[in-house]
This record gives structure tokens, sequence and C-alpha cells, in this order.
């Protein structure tokens, strides 16, 4: 197969706008869960450890969390349908994309330092339109008129 064609297929599993996520980020994913034949939703908070391949459709964010002294980490494609949504609650500063080193700190060590942003400007998620531009038309020489 060419790479054009693998390229429209993973368009066309992308979603139409996501939310701008970083690493450092606490966010709050909320996934689709099937039990039987019925769907619940439920949401995993935590702080985002790792973006991987963030243009691609198979983009990945690691979330870890603390839950009874045990940490948890979840990873969740952006594109899929079973995640429902990602709301960004807080920004941290950080310095690095992959926070690996956070697995080995407990308490006050593993706080990162937060960061002003605008809540709502990130969180809002427009649809975007894509227009595909229609091939331009020549314009037509005149003829010189005959007299």
């Amino acid at each position: 197969m060419s790479f054009s064609i693998l390229k429209q297929i993973g368009d066309a599993q992308k979603k139409k706008a996501v939310v701008d996520v970083r690493s450092g980020d606490t966010v709050k994913v909320t996934q689709k869960i099937k039990e039987g034949g019925k769907f619940r939703l439920q949401v995993f908070e935590g702080v985002v450890i790792r973006v991987d391949r963030k243009e691609s459709h198979t983009a990945r964010i690691v979330v870890r969390k603390v839950t009874s002294g045990v940490g948890v980490e979840k990873s969740y494609l952006i594109h899929s349908p079973l995640v429902e949504k990602i709301e960004v609650t807080k920004r941290s500063k950080v310095r690095r994309n992959n926070l690996s080193y956070l697995r080995e700190r407990s308490g006050k060590s593993a706080r990162l330092g937060a960061k002003d942003f605008d809540r709502a400007a990130v969180n809002d998620v427009k649809e975007v339109e894509v227009v595909e531009e229609a091939p331009a038309e020549e314009p037509k020489a005149e003829e010189p008129k005959a007299e």
C-alpha cells in the first residue's frame, strides 16, 4: 500500500477537534465503558506524564494518579471513539515531554509547580470545518474583435 492511502485512512479516523494536552497537565478523561449491553461513562483524573505522536491519528497520552497509596497509570488514544472528553483542570510548568521520574517520587517531591492558563479557552473545543478548495478557473483570453 502506498503511504498516501494509509494517510487517508488515518485522517478519516481522527476527531475533528481535540484539546491541546501537554505533559504536566492535570486532566479529567471521560471514557465510555461497555458493561453487558449498556455503556456508562467513567472519569479518570490524573497528571499527564507522557504525550506521544501529537499530530498523528495514533496520538496517545499516559495519565497517572495515586489511589490508596498505589500508583495507577492509564494510556488513552486521543482519537478513540471511546474517549468522550478530555478536560484540562490544571497546567504545570515542566521542561520535559516524558515525566517518568514521577513514578519514583511521592509526597511533596512529586508536586509540580502550577502555571497560569486560560482554562476556558483551552477546554473550548470547536469543530473545525475542513473546506476543500475548488480548482481555480483559468481566465479566458479575449478574442480580437473582427471589424
